[in-house]
């Protein structure tokens, strides 16, 4: 293990603070260095935090000298989205008009966090209004792939995603509507959870009140060089807060991981959008690690990936045309309102009660042919997205063909229309060139998804933090 400890796991944090062989002042200081470092490079965080998190540190060493620790990160450096409620700090969501909007209380996600004893180091950035493929706005700047920064970090959490894989903190905090935790995931090379709708509450009080098809899809996630990482990160985040409406309690669904294998459905090819060879490599290679574990692996056809994203811009891209879209179009920098021109080209507009009850119908019907599937194949290893991380700024650079992008990211941009978990598993993946894979469960799967997800992780071996790509 090196003595560096921004290179170490949560897991390997948690248990030396626990067991007194490290403070947290000591594992915050070393984050704090490596953020100093790294991050003039990649700008993922921007929103750094150090006296605040050295505060925090120092609390959490006297609470853990006095009572024990207050859950299983107790000590341990992490990052948040920019997106969420901090108190005192602007909720900027990338948002120009949002610079000065100071939240009056904690987010789901802080609260816990501040309940785990668990220091804050900075906040991450997210695209304009959290709602592109890529990360960059015009109050924060772009966020750049330490692997290649010719190549996104994703989106919308790009500096969860940049963050965790170049060791600026140990987890990484983001959020997920259409594929938020797990593109970011795999363009950076580390693991992310997307989690089972209620799972973990995510109220910020200081936005507005989504309406009812984002409060359907949206979830709080987390990102990571660990499948361990995960986990924890999934036992301190799913703190129950009664202002989350939604919320579920998680039981033993995040408890200590055993070895029991499933049946897998293995897609690695389509005939609804073209595939990089790379992505079907990677999907095989999973495929083959999880059957040398005891995995019964089947290359199967699902049911369509291509139905569920068309569905997603439907009922989603309606909604915004009657609430976030008029705020994009009256606050969002350039490049969120191009995306926004992209989401809305060819969805037909939605304006009758008729309309959107049909269209909650039809995430009904969609949802039961995928439990049904899952019935008799209760795990699918498939792509994130179908092709390579892509460029960077893509969508704005004149050369986005809007039927190609949707076909190519439907695997993760359309699932959450009907509330599955993922996991992006950076199989594949070496210095300089991110790869993946995604593991889907059914709803309230996540402990199949993590257990898949470890034996991955053993198969491909210890993710170490990467040295951000410079000029």
């Amino acid at each position: 293990m090196s003595s560096e400890l921004w290179q170490w796991t949560a897991a390997e944090l948690a248990a030396a603070i626990s067991a007194g062989r490290i403070s947290s002042v000591e594992a915050t200081q070393s984050a704090l260095a490596r953020l100093e470092q790294a991050n003039p490079a990649i700008n993922a965080v921007v929103d750094a935090l150090p006296e605040a998190a050295l505060a925090e540190a120092r609390a959490a060493d006297e609470a853990l000298r006095r009572d024990g620790p207050a859950g299983p990160l107790h000590g341990v450096p992490v990052t948040i989205k920019v997106n969420v409620d901090y108190k005192g700090r602007a909720t900027t969501n990338g948002v120009v008009a949002n610079k000065d909007h100071k939240a009056e209380q904690d987010s789901s996600t802080v609260s816990a966090l501040r309940a785990g004893a668990t220091p804050i180091i900075g906040r991450t950035n997210t695209p304009c209004y959290s709602m592109r493929a890529f990360t960059s706005n015009d109050l924060h700047g772009a966020t750049l792939n330490p692997h290649d920064r010719a190549v996104t970090c994703g989106g919308s959490s790009g500096g969860a995603g940049a963050a965790a894989a170049a060791g600026i903190g140990a987890i990484a905090h983001g959020n997920d509507i259409g594929g938020s935790v797990r593109h970011p995931a795999y363009c950076c090379g580390v693991y992310g959870l997307r989690p089972t709708a209620g799972l973990i509450p995510g109220t910020s009080l200081s936005m507005p009140e989504r309406k009812i098809v984002s409060q359907l899809m949206a979830v709080q996630g987390a990102l990571a060089r660990s499948i361990e990482d995960i986990r924890l990160a999934m036992q301190v985040l799913s703190r129950r807060d009664p202002n989350d409406i939604w919320q579920i309690p998680a039981g033993d669904i995040f408890s200590t991981l055993t070895h029991r294998p499933r049946k897998v459905a293995v897609v690695a090819e389509t005939q609804e959008s073209p595939v990089d060879p790379e992505v079907t490599a990677a999907i095989r290679q999973a495929a083959a690690i999880l059957a040398d574990a005891g995995y019964e692996v089947a290359e199967v056809e699902a049911p369509s990936f291509r139905e569920l994203v068309e569905h997603w811009r439907l009922i989603l891209g309606n909604e915004m045309r009657g609430g976030l879209g008029q705020l994009m179009e009256a606050h969002g920098d350039w490049k969120m309102k191009r995306m926004l021109e992209i989401q809305l080209e060819g969805v037909p507009v939605v304006d009758t009660r008729d309309g959107l009850l049909e269209g909650l119908a039809q995430r009904a019907r969609l949802a039961r042919k995928w439990q049904l599937f899952m019935e008799d194949w209760p795990l699918i290893l498939t792509a994130v997205s179908w092709v390579k991380p892509m460029e960077d700024d893509l969508d704005v650079s004149g050369k986005m063909d809007t039927d190609w992008f949707y076909a190519v990211t439907a695997p993760y941009m359309g699932t959450p229309t009907i509330g599955l978990p993922g996991l992006s598993v950076p199989v594949g993946t070496v210095p300089g060139k991110p790869m993946g894979v995604q593991l889907l469960a059914p709803r309230f799967g996540d402990r199949l998804l993590l257990e898949a997800g470890a034996v991955l992780e053993r198969g491909i071996g210890r993710i170490a933090p990467i040295d951000p790509a410079r000029d």
